[in-house]
């Protein structure tokens, strides 16, 4: 039952995740273009004090779009602020980490072939990477370096080609690639917590009060609204990327996590340029060329046929009682995992048709990517994989 209860709460709190995320980064998406999308108005505009206005169409209505050099003649009542879909989406993020990755670090972070931790030392290093690389990100942008824009990037890359290494000394690669995301989610949310509200506040006190506004406020912020900008595409394939082990189950799984952020970020650059009507194609053919090379680079490898084969029937049952020892404790109508209550992916293995049925799906995650048997737990060896894999190249025979 307490599985089952944590099974809801995980639910729950995924479902939250995902809506709040979808609300946060749309609205980013839909600022940054309407921002770049302005278009110089009319001169009685100008003189009401407008610097850009766009006119759209949508839900069958016309819509004028107005931004203000300063403050408008009168303050507005009601002034709407974009904030809580950060957070939101932030604090959904570390109750799911917490529920999934830290009530369950035995399960899903703790990957004793990588390090031997207990569940204390596991936590305490996640909370580590994510506070450490928090204040090492603040001291960066509020340093020289951030007078410098491509100066800054490459340091920001370079310790992040680093970060995504270092969990992957000490994590599963599931665990790591999620942490890398909490990483950049906090830092998104801090850019908007510690620095862009703020600004927004100054700024608007100033105009309420008649002064003009420091105009450090608004680089500040446009800096990390920027920075927020190319991290969203990076931090939404790391919210999916559980879903593909050949990325984390790679044995370089950090440099192929750093290079679909480098790839994510740079296809961000063509939509933001497209907003000011900058059509460059060739940024797109590059990420497009990218993601190829990098999809043939880690491509599972033949698997190597250890010992002498065996005849066919013994190889059959040879083959099918190992998937049984195996992968049946998670893949059965009834589990016998303490984690698994039901069979993952309703993959279940019970019978021989059955295994003959997922065997793609065997090959792919037990002898392409060694991501099951899950972490390891049942302890299946490189031989058995090849047995297993000697079965499924002969057409997974019943007998």
């Amino acid at each position: 039952m307490e599985i089952y209860i944590v099974d809801w709460i995980s639910l729950i709190v995924r479902w939250l995740h995902v809506i709040t995320g979808i609300a946060w980064i749309g609205a980013s998406f839909y600022f940054m273009w309407l921002d770049n999308s302005l278009e110089e108005p009319p001169q009685w505009k100008k003189d009401k004090g407008i610097k850009g206005d766009l006119w759209a169409v949508h839900g069958g209505g016309i819509y004028e779009v107005a931004k203000y050099q300063g403050a408008p003649e009168k303050m507005p009542e009601h002034l709407h602020w974009f904030k809580w879909e950060a957070y939101s989406t932030w604090l959904t993020g570390m109750v799911l980490l917490a529920v999934i990755y830290y009530l369950g670090a035995e399960s899903y972070l703790i990957d004793r072939r990588v390090a031997d931790l207990n569940q204390l030392q596991a936590i305490g290093l996640g909370l580590g990477f994510l506070l450490g690389s928090w204040i090492a990100y603040t001291v960066l942008c509020i340093s020289p370096l951030a007078k410098n824009g491509w100066l800054l990037a490459a340091v920001l890359l370079t310790l992040g080609g680093a970060l995504a290494w270092g969990l992957s000394q000490f994590f599963s690669g599931r665990g790591a690639y999620i942490h890398f995301g909490a990483i950049i989610g906090t830092i998104m949310v801090g850019n908007v917590f510690q620095v862009i509200m703020p600004g927004q506040r100054k700024l608007v006190g100033a105009l309420e009060s008649g002064e003009t506004p420091n105009p450090d406020w608004g680089a500040r912020a446009k800096l990390r609204s920027t920075h927020n900008t190319y991290l969203t595409l990076p931090l939404l394939f790391i919210m999916i990327s559980n879903h593909y082990p050949m990325t984390y189950g790679h044995a370089f799984n950090w440099a192929v996590l750093l290079a679909i952020v480098v790839i994510t970020a740079v296809s961000r650059q063509y939509f933001v340029l497209r907003h000011v009507h900058i059509h460059r194609p060739a940024i797109l053919g590059a990420a497009i060329a990218a993601t190829v090379i990098l999809a043939v680079w880690i491509a599972p490898k033949p698997a190597v046929t250890t010992g002498s084969a065996l005849a066919a029937d013994k190889l059959a049952m040879r083959a099918q009682s190992i998937i049984g020892e195996r992968c049946s404790s998670c893949h059965a109508a009834m589990p016998t995992d303490e984690v698994f209550t039901t069979p993952p992916g309703g993959v279940m293995l019970d019978s021989v048709e059955q295994m003959q049925q997922w065997a793609p799906r065997i090959k792919a995650r037990s002898i392409d990517s060694h991501d099951m048997p899950f972490m390891n737990k049942t302890n299946m060896t490189d031989e058995e994989r090849a047995i297993v894999a000697q079965w499924i190249s002969a057409g997974s025979p019943a007998t």
